[in-house]
């Protein structure tokens, strides 16, 4: 299936069910499924300049926040609405990631809550455990050689 990647703008600040729908079963296995909270943390760190959104047949799957830093480029908040995971947009994702950090010879850096899945996603695409604490674990992983390209809608 086709999918498009486009800069949010500021009215995506309007539409954070996403990540209360992405968030929900990994909250829920660690007892602090909060809708409300999980809306304002969204909310709190909305940037239309650092999101991207990923839209299959003109509508958003899911989102993402890329943002340089000094040490890193830091992969954050990407979510992905439960009917279209498995389906290979977060390895697209981490690529675009990677060839981003490439352009500037820096690691990406993520993190994820304790006991979600997304650990095991995080492993699985290569990156490695640099610390952990009470909610969650960061991740670095080395650039690569790839293209900072993902297609426009």
């Amino acid at each position: 299936m086709e999918r498009a990647y486009s800069k949010a703008t500021p009215s995506d600040r309007e539409s954070p069910d996403i990540r209360v729908a992405a968030m929900r079963p990994s909250l829920e296995a660690v007892g602090r499924f909060d809708p409300a909270r999980a809306r304002s943390r969204f909310l709190e760190r909305f940037d239309p300049e650092t999101t991207y959104k990923i839209e299959t047949v003109g509508a958003v799957v899911g989102l993402f926040v890329l943002e340089q830093l000094q040490d890193c480029v830091f992969l954050d908040h990407l979510y992905i609405l439960p009917s279209e995971q498995g389906q290979g947009i977060g390895g697209e994702v981490v690529t675009f990631a990677k060839a981003c950090a490439a352009e500037n010879d820096l690691p990406v850096r993520l993190c994820a809550l304790n006991g979600s899945k997304s650990n095991d996603f995080c492993l699985r695409n290569g990156f490695v455990v640099t610390g952990k604490d009470e909610l969650d674990t960061y991740y670095d992983i080395c650039q690569s050689n790839g293209t900072a390209d993902l297609r426009e809608a």
